[in-house]
């Protein structure tokens, strides 16, 4: 076969926290058909990096008192140690705020833009809700209101998450702003727009959908988005809809060339930086970008999860098609990863996989690469994490199929022959090891075309048929007897040969104990076909331990609960009646931003007995408005001029009086029937609005 050049990437993961399990996932997935294509002696190229823009990183951003740079860069300070954990082996590892990306995302701007047979931006005015506090136009998930079908409060802008209608933000009762809690008005704006609607664009995509290179259950869902199709609310889309790739000031991204203010909608830049990531890796390199991405022999490819496909196999190939660029060869959609039978993940109920705790658990990364690869298979399927099922198959196959063969015949070749291999098999042995070597094309063709589950069952079938030639063989009762020396020779080689060949096959999957293995036997295992045989072992040392059920218990435990500490009594173990809430760190601390506050009014609330509404300066320039149940213990007159401590950074709240931007922090006893009291908390004199408590 001759080499194939390659250019692999991964979904961008978001740059507002940490990777979870299904990332890994992904990166498996890609890094094994990476590894796999490597051994083939293709060159590749497999890339990533952190998708920085929009909104929401923003606003993460301000709320951390830091710049988005500064917000990002932190994300990305604590990602290799999830890369490396688990052998995902990326050439380079990038960021969409680069100046590649910067560049790149313009220039294919204006290639669209500028096309000699009509260009394919447009601009249209809309109207949008913008926040008057907050000066900025608001995302739809960052407007809430009342559900206009069934009434439920504090329903974003997009959909309700009580009755799962789908709506316009316009179509809110009662919005407000989540950002503030002020009510967002309408204004128009002028936005830009990709013409997806264009004939052009719709021949191309019908054509570069359906031509046979997408997955068939993600081609035909695709087709679907052609023709008239009834939406979630009841009304039809008819085709493709023109894509709106521009965002207003404030916003952290590219700003559009040629448009002061207006700045590319994050998914617009975003998979510009599969190409951002890859030209900021050659030029380290010192080759040429341009010359790369011309030769018509590069093949691209794109692992996602299905819950983006809209963007890569719509936008994106039109993007990349119409400003003159490659298109993908192909993009590999897979489902999403579950835990225990289709639990939905959650961390509360310890049902959550933490990659970086099954890490610190010392549990093994190949653990977990090969079950993922025992369940992937070419279709876009979701897959279950089963914690039994887990440990089975780790135990089962890996050690008990395919270590252990190892183990039964090392120990005999050290100690009787030196560790020296015969190359004399004997007939029976000489077929079964030729049978385990021919069935490497047809495993390498499933590795090809990335099912995993098939290729990890043929490679289990063939351990089966060696361990079969050992029982048959019995070397332990060969060594019993000094005059069977050449058939105990002859079965160990047979047994090692035959381990060498698996442990190639799997080397995609377990690419650290491969390594482990090239020194034992002392074979290239980085190559698919190597011609030889083994010469002689090392001694041999523990390959991999087995799964232990307490390991994946405390995988699976739930975070540490209030039943750690001592019931509340009336003692100095529950202090105020009430049990200490469990231990939290200095970072959970910090997330809780109090503030000192001027209660500059305060007056009862009509239809409450156990409200007063609280008029706040927290320097800010403005006044904020909290509800508190404290109209038991004060009157209004008792606190206006007064200063007190309020949570800064709680989300605002609707409720049926107003909008409360906050909470004011007040203390009580546990028992309040036994012991009736509440404490507004006051500063000491000298405190002044917006001084931060810590």
């Amino acid at each position: 076969m001759s080499e194939r050049k390659l250019f692999v990437t991964t979904a961008l993961p978001y740059a507002n926290g940490h990777f979870h399990i299904g990332h890994i996932m992904e990166y498996i997935q890609a890094d094994i058909w990476v590894r796999f294509q490597r051994m083939q002696g293709h060159a590749v190229n497999f890339v990533g990096a952190d998708d920085t823009h929009g909104a929401p990183i923003m606003i993460a951003a301000e709320k951390a008192g830091q710049t988005p740079q500064q917000f990002v860069a932190g994300i990305a300070a604590g990602r290799q140690q999830y890369l490396d954990g688990f052998h995902i082996s990326f050439d380079n590892w990038h960021s969409t705020d680069g100046p590649e990306n910067h560049e790149l995302a313009r220039q294919i701007y204006r290639d669209l833009r500028d096309r000699a047979d009509g260009s394919l931006i447009e601009t249209k005015t809309i109207e949008q809700f913008f926040d008057p506090e907050k000066n900025m136009f608001l995302p739809d998930r960052y407007i809430k209101g009342e559900c206009p079908k069934c009434h439920a409060l504090d329903q974003y802008g997009d959909n309700c998450e009580v009755c799962g209608s789908v709506y316009a933000p316009t179509d809110l009762i009662n919005p407000f702003s989540a950002l503030s809690g002020a009510r967002p008005e309408l204004k128009h704006s002028e936005h830009f727009f990709f013409k997806l609607s264009d004939p052009r664009c719709v021949e191309f995509l019908q054509r570069w959908t359906q031509d046979g290179k997408l997955q068939p259950e993600v081609a035909n869902k695709i087709k679907e988005w052609f023709s008239v199709r009834t939406n979630p609310d009841g009304t039809q889309s008819e085709g493709l809809g023109d894509w709106d790739i521009s965002r207003d000031a404030p916003y952290f991204g590219i700003e559009i060339p040629d448009a002061p203010g207006k700045y590319f909608y994050v998914w617009l830049d975003a998979p510009v930086g599969y190409l951002a990531s890859l030209k900021n890796l050659l030029d380290k390199r010192g080759e040429s970008y341009d010359a790369y991405m011309a030769d018509p022999a590069l093949e691209q490819y794109h692992f996602i999860g299905k819950d983006i496909v809209t963007f890569h196999t719509l936008f994106w190939p039109a993007m990349l098609h119409f400003s003159g660029r490659k298109t993908p060869d192909n993009v590999f959609v897979h489902g999403f990863l579950t835990v225990n039978n289709g639990e939905k993940m959650s961390k509360s109920r310890g049902t959550g996989l933490d990659p970086l705790k099954y890490l610190r658990l010392g549990m093994n990364a190949e653990w977990l690469r090969y079950y993922l690869a025992a369940k992937l298979s070419a279709r876009n399927e979701d897959i279950d994490f089963n914690a039994e099922d887990f440990m089975l198959r780790v135990n089962s196959d890996l050690i008990g199929k395919y270590v252990n063969i190892a183990s039964r015949a090392a120990g005999f070749l050290t100690k009787r022959f030196d560790g020296k291999l015969t190359h004399d098999f004997g007939a029976p042995g000489a077929a079964l090891l030729a049978d385990v070597r021919g069935a490497g094309d047809a495993i390498a063709h499933l590795y090809d075309a990335r099912e995993y589950s098939k290729a990890t069952r043929e490679i289990m079938l063939l351990a089966d048929k060696v361990n079969a030639y050992v029982d048959q063989n019995k070397p332990w009762d060969l060594a019993k007897n000094p005059d069977n020396n050449t058939a105990l020779h002859q079965v160990c080689s047979v047994l090692i040969n035959c381990f060498a060949t698996l442990t190639r096959y799997l080397a995609p999957v377990l690419p650290g104990l491969a390594s482990a293995v090239q020194g034992f036997v002392g074979m290239d295992m980085r190559r698919w076909s190597v011609a030889g045989d083994v010469q002689a072992i090392a001694p041999y040392q523990h390959l991999m331990q087995r799964v232990a059920p307490e390991q994946l218990e405390a995988l699976f435990e739930p975070p540490a609960q209030a039943d750690t500490a001592p019931a509340a009594t009336e003692t100095a173990a529950a202090p105020g009646g009430e049990a200490l809430a469990p231990t939290i760190t200095i970072d959970d601390f910090s997330k809780i931003d109090l503030r000192i506050a001027l209660i500059v009014n305060c007056e009862p609330v009509e239809g409450s007995t156990k409200l007063l509404r609280l008029t706040l300066d927290v320097g800010e320039g403005r006044t904020r408005n909290v509800f508190s149940g404290i109209a038991s213990a004060y009157t209004p007159e008792d606190l206006v001029g007064k200063h007190t401590v309020m949570v800064a950074n709680l989300a605002p709240r609707k409720m049926k009086f107003g909008i409360s931007e906050g909470m004011v922090l007040a203390a009580s006893h546990g028992d309040d029937k036994a012991h009736p009291g509440l404490y507004v908390l006051e500063p000491l004199p000298g405190a002044q609005p917006g001084m931060r408590v810590r």
